[in-house]
């Protein structure tokens, strides 16, 4: 049978050479092992744990060996990064148990040369009561506190200030909630709460979301008669911003994998017509079966590219434009992605106007449109709106409806942990008769 370790460190491996997203690699290795649950969860908050404390394991690993962190051997650093957080943050794992584990590892690794100097390290660590030299400088201190670059809290800071930037850091280090949707086409929330038993769930102040307890959530029969599908809150407070009606056409221009479209169509009662488009035909093939699932049929989808304008396309009276980003507002669930530079989101604001700006041409004379994305950075979010407002003569801004955690007003910046869920951005434009 696979070891949860051996195969934590085989993941990191890969995540940190070849890039990637920690949730695929993760469900990819783990529908193709032969662990069994317990593993499985042991090998996942080992995995994540150590993604996202990476720069606070790095720091105590440089604080106890004889050479530079980068001269270290990959697996032998990853074995050192994995031993290291179970002492750190896994207190249902005795310190003898991390030790020994992980010089088994670099010996089923092959290599054995370095199973003395993981011992070693990992010994001592335990001999200074699990103490480290910190920077001392403000800056460098909550890189490692935070375990984030310190550009990315600079520029958080820049945009939000110290308290709203650290706020969402230490947010980001916690496990991130779980939200479902009632799909209220299949059933009323009697009938959810009586399916789903043991499983459990919790409304929330928006009405059809839920707080789920388990992720067993998905395993169940419910899940499969289409009861509900998973979506973040602040995804489906996005949803109620535009506020589709059954008497509307509306665009969801980057839809996959289809919650958003999932839930207006709901919000629409099953009634009027959602067109979703994305670029490529296995994304677009998720939003189908997941309408299929739901029994939602009043959902198009096709394969389109977000950035080119499809005379064909009917004027739309609803738009959704939930255009790419850099996902600052989801490190809780990716935590990989603070770890990137800031300097390859530098062209992102230019595709998500080129996507707005398109999405425009389709908005009917009186339809609305709801501009979002999944970051915290002002770049991407309030000056990509300022843009448009500027540049479309008879674009306007207007009103969010009254929703929970979100500020009045025709834009709203959603904070983790606000009770409101992940990190998000909502603005609504109105187009001139």
């Amino acid at each position: 049978m696979t070891s949860p370790r051996y195969l934590a460190v085989e993941l990191l491996n890969k995540t940190f050479k070849a890039g990637g997203y920690s949730n695929i690699q993760l469900n990819s290795a783990l529908s193709s092992s032969d662990m069994d649950e317990r593993d499985k969860k042991l090998c996942t908050a080992i995995y994540y744990g150590v993604i996202e404390r990476k720069i606070t394991l790095d720091c105590v690993v440089s604080g106890l060996s004889s050479r530079p962190i980068e001269k270290l051997d990959d697996v032998i650093l990853n074995i050192l990064r994995c031993g290291i957080y179970q002492i750190m943050y896994m207190d249902n794992i005795p310190d003898s148990a991390a030790v020994s584990e992980s010089v088994a590892l670099a010996k089923k690794f092959r290599k054995i040369s370095a199973a003395g100097m993981v011992n070693a390290i990992l010994r001592s660590f335990i001999r200074s009561e699990k103490k480290f030299p910190c920077p001392k400088d403000d800056l460098g201190a909550a890189s490692v506190r935070y375990s984030a670059p310190t550009e990315l809290i600079e520029s958080l800071i820049a945009d939000y200030g110290r308290e709203s930037a650290f706020g969402h850091l230490e947010y980001s280090l916690q496990a991130p909630e779980m939200y479902i949707r009632r799909n209220q086409l299949r059933c009323t929330e009697e009938e959810l709460v009586s399916a789903l038993g043991r499983t459990g769930i919790v409304p929330t102040a928006l009405d059809g979301c839920y707080r789920a307890e388990d992720g067993a959530v998905i395993n169940t029969e419910a899940f499969r008669r289409g009861f509900f599908h998973v979506q973040d809150m602040s995804s489906q407070l996005c949803c109620h911003a535009l506020a589709p009606a059954g008497n509307d056409l509306v665009l969801d221009i980057c839809a996959a994998p289809g919650g958003k479209t999932f839930t207006m169509a709901e919000l629409m009662n099953g009634n009027g017509q959602i067109y979703a488009f994305d670029l490529h035909q296995k994304r677009v093939k998720l939003i189908m079966e997941g309408a299929q699932r739901l029994g939602l049929t009043n959902i198009t989808a096709a394969v389109g590219d977000a950035s080119r304008y499809n005379a064909e396309l009917p004027q739309f009276t609803k738009i959704l434009c939930d255009v790419p980003c850099s996902g600052i507002g989801v490190i809780a669930r990716k935590p990989e992605i603070k770890y990137k530079s800031l300097s390859e989101f530098a062209g992102l604001p230019d595709i998500q106007y080129r996507i707005a700006e398109n999405a425009l041409r389709y908005l009917a004379p009186g339809g609305e449109m709801v501009y979002s994305t999944c970051t915290l950075r002002k770049a991407e979010n309030d000056e990509v709106v300022d843009r448009l407002l500027s540049e479309n003569p008879g674009l306007e801004p207007c009103e969010l409806p009254e929703l929970p955690s979100v500020e009045r007003g025709s834009r709203a910046t959603l904070f983790p942990g606000s009770g409101s869920g992940d990190g998000f951005f909502i603005a609504k434009f109105r187009k001139s008769e």
